[in-house]
């Protein structure tokens, strides 16, 4: 047993993706110089939202019968809530963080059985024969997961079909099981690749992007805003050199992928969201190849 607290605590000083700063204070602030934050869906939709609003800005027929990709999927509660809601055909998490493709996993077994185990018929809010509201206590991820699953389409073990999670660096070395998407989304990710590979990461993004689209496939984009970058540019040295260089800015994107990279037109999102936490109302456009 003390072998094993040993290996666990090495595991845990040798992740390059998440740390915490060396402090006699156990409650430091986490350092997560890929973006790759736990339980970050926890503080960016909050508990009471009915789902994240970004979902409710999504066309169904972008992902209905789709072969999708979620770049960027964190703990993968936006993948899973995706396919439930919109009958992927399939959808792919990856993430560069393995710890949270480990998280994404047990979030998915853990929808499957929870839905395994409902009733056909349930009364609303989970009552009891007294009508009495149940009052047993969920983590703030089991309270998000569920209310960003709203008049699913998929349940229980189908999703062990259709979601699946990869750890992989998209930008440098990832290779995708599959040569064509329908839909691929990115979704407050830009600027941790932008950050720490510079503008060519960035531009390596889009390619990549718009090679793995079939021909009238979408590309959803949510870039961060530059007042983001400024907030998170110390987060590591190599993201500190990267900001000081930087010539393409997040506003310039739109040009990038339409002059450069070749996508044929783009719709600004924005207008749809609604309800989002303060410090997250950010752009999303949807781009067509």
């Amino acid at each position: 047993m003390v072998e094993e607290n040993k290996n666990k605590e090495k595991k845990t000083r040798e992740n390059p993706c998440t740390t915490k700063q060396s402090s006699k204070k156990r409650n430091r602030k986490e350092v997560a110089i890929f973006g790759n934050y736990r339980n970050y869906y926890g503080y960016r939709v909050g508990q009471d939202l009915e789902e994240d609003p970004r979902i409710k800005m999504l066309n169904r027929e972008w992902f209905e019968g789709k072969k999708c990709l979620d770049i960027g999927c964190n703990s993968g509660l936006i993948t899973i809530a995706i396919a439930k809601k919109f009958c992927c055909q399939s959808i792919l998490g990856v993430d560069i963080d393995g710890d949270r493709i480990e998280d994404a996993r047990w979030t998915l077994r853990k929808v499957v059985k929870t839905n395994a185990i409902k009733l056909p018929s349930m009364t609303p809010k989970s009552a009891d024969v007294n009508g009495l509201q149940n009052q047993t206590t969920k983590s703030p991820t089991e309270m998000t997961l569920e209310k960003s699953i709203d008049t699913p389409c998929l349940q229980g073990e189908d999703l062990f079909d259709i979601v699946s999670f990869q750890k992989g660096n998209f930008v440098q070395n990832w290779r995708p099981p599959e040569d064509n998407y329908d839909t691929i989304l990115c979704l407050s990710v830009t600027k941790w690749i932008h950050l720490n590979w510079g503008d060519e990461g960035l531009i390596t993004l889009f390619w990549k992007v718009w090679k793995l689209l079939q021909p009238g496939g979408v590309f959803v984009l949510e870039p961060q805003p530059w007042s983001s970058y400024q907030n998170n540019r110390l987060v590591s040295e190599t993201a500190a050199a990267n900001y000081k260089t930087i010539q393409i800015p997040p506003q310039d994107f739109q040009d990038i992928l339409l002059d450069k990279i070749g996508f044929r037109k783009v719709e600004n999102l924005t207008s749809r969201l609604s309800g989002s936490k303060s410090g997250f109302n950010r752009p999303i456009l949807a781009f067509w190849k």
